[in-house]
């Protein structure tokens, strides 16, 4: 069973909104309706997003259902024998990269917009986005003035 799917079987009011979207309750506070948006990026990490537009602390959000981060993601296979990779990054990687950080800041615009509370874990979460765009263009050799 995929991670994403360890975590979606434990909510309730689970409904797929895109090919690797889903929406649902938050078990976090009394959820009328779903404010919960989760989603999946299976570039070969299996990244998954959780978000509540309320403004429940992911943690929070994991906790009332039993899980943890370590539930999202398999532990990673370090192998000390390999020297540090030295190449620049395939395109690819990088523009996955900055589209998962541009969902995170799409979430984060959404919730403003919609004059949601914005805690400050959203706000640090949002900043980390916005380092992360710019460490994916500095890694892919483009220069950004601003």
């Amino acid at each position: 069973m995929s991670n994403v799917h360890n975590l979606l079987q434990h909510l309730d009011k689970v409904k797929r909104t895109g090919p690797c979207t889903w929406s649902a309750r938050c078990p976090a506070h009394d959820d009328k309706g779903p404010s919960l948006v989760i989603t999946e990026k299976d570039d070969g990490r299996e990244i998954v997003l959780v978000h509540c537009f309320a403004g429940c602390d992911v943690n929070d959000v994991l906790g009332a259902v039993g899980l943890t981060f370590a539930d999202l993601y398999p532990p990673r296979v370090v192998d000390h024998r390999v020297g540090p990779d030295r190449r620049t990054f395939p395109a690819a990687d990088v523009l996955r990269a900055i589209a998962f950080e541009a969902l995170v800041v799409s979430a984060a615009a959404v919730a403003l917009l919609a004059g949601e509370p914005f805690s400050e874990i959203d706000r640090e979460r949002l900043i980390l986005a916005v380092s992360r765009i710019q460490a994916a263009m500095t890694a892919a050799g483009v220069t950004h003035h601003g």
